[in-house]
């Protein structure tokens, strides 16, 4: 039994780190989603156990989702590529490991504190603030490692990931720490400096952001890396990349009223995020496409590469929820979709979609690679995993979709004389067997990260045994 092979150059014991504990979160955080859509079919389940109601799992689920599996797969991916992309080692392995053991505080602070109830009550933002103050000092040290490495860089040149990476630290640092701005009144209470419709225009400007910038920027500074690595080819315009970074910067901010269509927020901020969202169209699809037309001439790898459609998969997907959202940000269309189950359909494109795939896609191509082998333990493992993941999110988010429309058209339906020709309890009747089916598509994604966990703990055994020398050269390739 030896150790996996350790290239000095680099710092790659961090990103195990936090390779591992993206599998190990993702499966926590889809598990409680799982529970919470089980509750959704049956609403008396756990019923009477407080910590364990769907208002307290529900911000769990998220937080899990994004935060934790999604955090550490953009902590560790970012630190990959910045170290193989500047021929450096990380710029301090101390704050790199305090980043790490610091970011799963927060995430173990996160899974006691909210389903026994302690939140601000804000979306993606429910942490009370001593949490707060802790999430600033772990993300002020992972910006130092990550902007110091870039610094001491061997090369001139600043590859375009890099850019996105950089710009996810940066938005994120700025759109915490302005969102939670909050006067104590005791250890697990706060309550916003905002109040009304500012803290609503406050919050959604946090959270749209959040999408924009954690779910979107971070992943495509992934796709940028992993998906020419993996095909081998170089990104297919790099001109187009740097106006897709600086298009989708410039233009992300802005969106972020269209969360708030028909309500107390002024109108004209209203319209400018719906324009803005319209606008956002352009820079999203012709990165996506930047991304797909990376392939051209490799196309043949879909065929033998389980990876390649983790990646080509996630592109579409991002396609599709960045197509989708713009659209439901126009006000007749938000009309029919807002508080329906439509807008969560969207949300789950883009999260099983586009987030999850892109991580677990590069995470594959990422894992065997700091364990100084050639490939993951089992290919077919791969492979399964991606067809249960992809008909997962299919079965999902299509329920979602199906159910979305029909409660909108049904809300809105009137009788010749005025009056509502459904109530809300037939509208939810008639929801209720799409419910069955979002549960049964979740627990295929489930049962996919399953899998996964599997083949990174096979593929982690056979790095510890093996003692061929012809491998190890991989560990130290970039």
């Amino acid at each position: 039994m030896i150790n996996p092979p350790v290239d000095e150059r680099y710092n790659d014991g961090v990103v195990r780190q936090f390779a591992l504990m993206t599998v190990v979160w993702g499966i926590v955080g889809m598990a409680v989603g799982v529970l919470i859509a089980a509750q959704l079919y049956w609403p008396t389940l756990f019923e009477g156990i407080a910590w364990l109601s769907y208002g307290r799992l529900r911000p769990l689920h998220t937080n899990a989702v994004i935060f934790a599996f999604g955090g550490c797969a953009l902590m560790g991916t970012s630190l990959y590529v910045v170290q193989r992309t500047c021929h450096v080692r990380l710029f301090s392995d101390r704050l790199a490991s305090f980043v790490f053991w610091g970011w799963q505080a927060v995430i173990v602070s996160a899974a006691v504190t909210l389903p026994l109830g302690f939140t601000q009550g804000k979306e993606y933002a429910e942490l009370e603030w001593p949490i707060d103050i802790l999430i600033t000092l772990v993300w002020l040290s992972y910006a130092a490692v990550f902007f110091g490495t870039l610094l001491r860089r061997r090369v001139a040149h600043i590859y375009v990931a890099n850019w996105f990476y950089a710009s996810f630290i940066v938005a994120v640092a700025l759109l915490h720490v302005v969102n939670n701005l909050a006067l104590p009144v005791g250890w697990f209470k706060s309550y916003s400096v905002y109040t009304g419709a500012v803290d609503a225009m406050a919050q959604w400007w946090y959270g749209h952001n959040a999408v924009g910038f954690f779910l979107t920027a971070g992943f495509l500074g992934m796709m940028y890396y992993f998906v020419p690595k993996q095909a081998g080819r170089p990104v297919y315009s790099y001109r187009l990349s740097i106006v897709h970074f600086w298009a989708l910067i410039a233009i992300y901010m802005w969106a972020g009223p269209h969360h708030l269509q028909y309500t107390a927020l002024p109108d004209w901020a209203q319209s400018l995020g719906m324009v803005f969202s319209l606008v956002l169209l352009a820079p999203s699809w012709g990165g996506a496409i930047n991304g797909v037309m990376t392939l051209s001439g490799v196309w043949h790898k879909l065929r033998t590469d389980p990876i390649i459609k983790f990646l080509v998969v996630a592109l579409s997907f991002y396609m599709i929820a960045t197509f989708e959202g713009p659209m439901m940000s126009i006000k007749t269309v938000n009309s029919l979709s807002h508080y329906t189950d439509w807008t969560v359909g969207h949300v789950h494109a883009g999260a099983l979609g586009w987030v999850a795939m892109i991580s677990l896609g590069s995470l594959y191509a990422m894992w065997p690679r700091l364990l100084g082998l050639k490939q993951m333990w089992s290919e077919r493992l791969i492979d399964a995993h991606f067809w249960l993941h992809t008909l997962g999110v299919v079965f999902y988010i299509a329920s979602m979709w199906i159910a979305g429309v029909m409660q909108g058209l049904m809300w809105r339906a009137t009788n010749a004389d005025g009056t509502l020709s459904y109530s809300f309890v037939e509208s939810l009747a008639a929801t209720y067997p799409y419910y069955l089916i979002r549960l049964f598509g979740g627990l295929l994604v489930l049962a996919g990260m399953g899998l996964m966990a599997w083949n990174v703990w096979q593929t982690w055994r056979s790095a510890r045994t093996t003692e061929d020398p012809a491998v190890l050269p991989v560990a130290t390739a970039h």
